[in-house]
């Protein structure tokens, strides 16, 4: 019982390192293994602009699954999904005190297709998450959002249905616009309407409108280019090394009539070479694709590099979430061609929550085995254990005789011999015995009495009949057990059934507060 005991012990002690890390220590580790970006050349960062970069949260709702509203899978998928997000949010962005935060589209998943009553759920929930109540009592932290395809849909659903761009400006701001940090220009575009498919679309023709007023913009400031659904790129491009999935090509289609599009993965080739010409950014960073990846794209005045950042949630689709660290910089010299110190970019890696959850469950598996199959004395009460004991006594006895008998012989006295052709030899002093205890023979007193090894042989032996009666008796005893085994086995099962359930009450009972505070301080607002 006390070997019980202590594996009890021990399985409480590792649950609760377990949970400590997997609820908490997780998010600390990513905040530590990343930090802002920096370069050698460049002195100091204190006028650099700190940009926090999250992508694609793409809160879940009743179109996600397929589940009604109220199914308990659904409400516990949404909750564990919030949470993770929150605690990311929480723990491991705002902790390097961002001087801006950017959202590159797709807060919700069904956005266009939810009732209003069903949209100011998902934007209540996109608040809780992402301290939006809190930053209001703190507006020195500004938020910019990107539209993205999962909140106002493609062209195809969006003329049909204009209503779900006022319901997404009334929150959100304006889909298309600009912003400045530090000495760098930050260019929002709605990518959902610029290869809208009909020619005369509206929505269409205000978005380009918007990007030609700002081609002969300042020449001196730095751009970078904020677009939801990534630029064409060839397909089969490398993405890079930080991408966990395949690679995906472009697709476009198009709904009947010419009535838009219903989905496409990157922009098409004509609007992304149109695009970097007029508006010739450093940089590009987009979503949509829910994992990371990173392409060079060819233009006449120079290379340009594209962030697609992938998912902020663990939840769609990509097991590695991520967000990104981005300082801008300074005003460079009207003769400085050198750009690169202006906008540099840091990839962060979130903990790996399915992976989280695969632990807990191989580690409950696991302390269910223990429970199990523990032996009641213990390891030590194992033959291959006892076996292991043993040889290991054996195995430091023989060492240390061997040591003993060594240092016999060095403490023998020496004397010295010459051969016939003069050479001096130590020899061993002969050392005559004392006389052992364990002799065939002893003296005792003033006789001389001996007992000799003989005289066993003068022992008396047992009558055969009585072994034969013995071991008859012997037999029947052992028949009569046999004949009962079942009571004393199936109360040694009982018995260890109801150890099992007490070590994994006792095991709950310090484990399950600890994981309820630890969720619920991540839960509540501050």
């Amino acid at each position: 019982m006390q070997s019980a005991t202590r594996l009890t012990l021990l399985l409480c002690a590792a649950w609760a390192a377990t949970v400590l890390y997997g609820e908490m220590g997780a998010y600390w580790a990513s905040y530590l293994a990343c930090s802002w970006p920096s370069s050698p050349s460049v002195s100091t960062q204190n006028n650099h602009v700190k940009i926090a970069v999250v992508a694609d949260p793409q809160l879940m709702d009743s179109t996600s699954l397929g589940l009604p509203s109220s199914s308990i899978a659904l409400q516990a998928a949404e909750f564990y999904t919030d949470l993770n997000m929150r605690r990311s949010f929480q723990s491991a962005i705002l902790p390097f005190k961002p001087d801006v935060v950017l959202f590159l589209g797709d807060h919700f998943d069904g956005g266009p297709y939810m009732s209003d009553e069903e949209w100011q759920e998902s934007l209540f929930r996109f608040k809780h998450i992402f301290s939006l109540n809190e930053q209001r009592a703190k507006p020195h932290v500004p938020i910019y959002y990107l539209s993205g395809n999962h909140d106002t849909g493609y062209s195809a659903f969006f003329s049909v249905h204009p209503e779900v761009f006022s319901r997404y400006e009334k929150e959100f701001g304006k889909r298309n616009y600009q912003f400045s940090a530090g000495k760098v220009d930050f260019v929002v575009i709605d990518a959902q309407t610029l290869d809208a498919g009909a020619k005369k679309s509206k929505e269409r023709s205000s978005s380009w409108e918007f990007i030609k007023t700002l081609s002969p913009g300042n020449a001196s400031n730095p751009k970078v280019l904020l677009t939801h659904i990534p630029l064409y790129r060839p397909d089969n491009t490398p993405c890079g090394p930080h991408r966990s999935s395949p690679v995906i090509n472009q697709r476009v289609s198009y709904a009947a009539l010419d009535q838009g599009i219903t989905y496409q993965n990157y922009l098409t080739k004509e609007t992304s070479d149109l695009l970097l010409s007029l508006l010739k950014p450093v940089l590009v960073l987009s979503g949509h694709d829910h994992d990371q990846c990173t392409v060079v794209h060819s233009t006449p005045f120079g290379p340009v590099t594209e962030h697609t950042l992938g998912t902020i949630s663990w939840q769609q689709g990509n097991l590695y979430p991520s967000f990104m660290l981005l300082s801008a910089g300074p005003k460079l010299s009207q003769n400085s061609t050198d750009l690169k110190h202006d906008v540099m970019t840091n990839l962060c890696f979130l903990p790996k929550q399915t992976h989280i959850y695969i632990w807990y469950i191989c580690q409950f598996a696991v302390t269910i085995l223990l429970l199990v199959f523990w032996p009641t004395n213990g390891l030590s009460s194992l033959p291959y254990m006892s076996t292991f004991v043993s040889f290991m006594r054996s195995a430091g006895a023989e060492l240390f005789s061997r040591t003993k008998e060594k240092n016999d012989d060095d403490d023998g006295e020496y004397e010295m011999v010459f051969d016939a052709e003069g050479s001096m030899h130590l020899v061993k002093k002969a050392v005559a015995k004392a006389p052992s205890a364990t002799s065939d023979s002893r003296t005792l007193g003033r006789g001389s009495v001996v007992a000799r090894a003989t005289a066993g042989k003068h022992q008396l032996e047992p009558d055969s009949s009585i072994l034969v009666e013995m071991g008859s008796e012997t037999a029947s005893d052992d028949a009569g057990k046999v004949a009962r085994p079942s009571k004393s086995r199936v109360r040694k099962v009982l018995q260890r059934l109801f150890r099992v359930i007490q070590s994994i009450v006792v095991i709950a009972a310090l484990n399950v507060p600890l994981y309820m505070m630890l969720l619920f301080k991540d839960w509540i607002d501050h």
